[in-house]
């Protein structure tokens, strides 16, 4: 019974709203603009499970088998846009997608995105300014030694440790990929209110 009301919930995008909602609310509380001007977008991938195998791909950089969340998060890590692919979709073919949701719910606020490695070329840049946004890509120093804080990267790196602490999200238990990301704007919405609350 509370699975087919969460699954109502996913399918009416209730959590997805909410977000949106509380994603405002907590920039005017942090004296920033309701809609930001940037966002940072990353892709992670979710170790497949009995449950999602069928619709899994393999991610070759990671080496697993699984699903990829590719999401856009403001510069305080606030979620804007989520899609789940198969694993071995690449990151830079998504760009187009994220950023046509990530103006529709900013009212075309964003200006510049920040990207690592995985978005280089051609085409992920012409998609992005297609929806009137810059694409930047944050390089790796090239003589890295140890951990490196990359500029404005570390944003979209911490929203997806933020989502790991949830078990659910751990691993890619679901059938659909919409209840993936259905479950992954609960959790988010989950992180502000805490946010909010504190």
């Amino acid at each position: 019974m509370f699975t087919s009301r969460l699954e109502r919930w996913i399918a009416a995008g209730c959590f997805e709203a909410l977000t949106h909602d509380l994603r405002k609310l907590l920039r005017m509380l942090a004296d920033k603009a309701a809609d930001p001007s940037a966002a940072i977008l990353d892709g992670r991938t979710l170790q497949s499970t009995p449950e999602s195998g069928a619709r899994a791909g393999y991610d070759g950089y990671k080496r697993k088998k699984g699903s990829k969340v590719h999401i856009a998060v403001d510069t305080l890590g606030h979620l804007l846009a989520l899609k789940v692919t198969p694993a071995n979709e690449q990151e830079r073919a998504q760009v187009e997608d994220l950023l046509a949701e990530v103006q529709e719910v900013t009212g075309g606020s964003v200006k510049a995105a920040f990207v690592d490695q995985g978005y280089t070329g051609k085409e992920p840049a012409a998609q992005a300014a297609k929806h009137g946004v810059e694409l930047i890509v944050v390089k790796l120093a090239e003589a890295k030694r140890g951990f490196v804080l990359l500029p404005r990267r570390w944003v979209v790196e911490r929203s997806f440790a933020w989502a790991s602490r949830f078990r659910r999200l751990a691993r890619d238990y679901e059938r659909l990929p919409s209840s993936v990301a259905g479950l992954h704007w609960l959790a988010f919405l989950t992180l502000m209110l805490q946010s909010l609350l504190r």
